[in-house]
């Protein structure tokens, strides 16, 4: 089941079963966002890339997981490539800079754990 057009924020979705890759869907040239969860001890967002979208380089004060959900996309962490495809999961340590190139339309979700 896939999300209606009224279910806009995480409120909406809760007790809902849904399809991941539903939650948000890749646009040429762009990079789509929605917030699933948000609470103080954490996010989870679904990320839909273009190919070719990116995240320059950066770091984040607590650990991140993706969840790649469809395509494929070059996670690189302090310095050394990664491959994710759909299926896949990467850990970014926290403080560690990392960046995203998706490779080919791409959807993941991301899930950010505050300390």
């Amino acid at each position: 089941m896939r999300p209606t057009k009224k279910a806009e924020n995480a409120a909406d979705i809760k007790s809902q079963v849904l399809r991941l890759a539903g939650l948000v869907e890749a646009q040429e040239g762009a990079i789509v966002s929605r917030e699933v969860l948000s609470q103080k001890a954490g996010t989870v967002t679904a990320f839909a890339f273009g190919a070719g979208q990116q995240l320059s380089e950066h770091t984040a004060p607590y650990d991140a997981m993706v969840c790649a959900l469809e395509g494929a996309a070059v996670v690189t962490i302090g310095g050394k490539p990664h491959t994710v495809r759909a299926g896949d999961m990467i850990i970014m340590p926290a403080a560690i800079p990392h960046a995203l190139r998706a490779e080919e339309p791409f959807k993941m979700l991301l899930v950010m754990i505050r300390k």
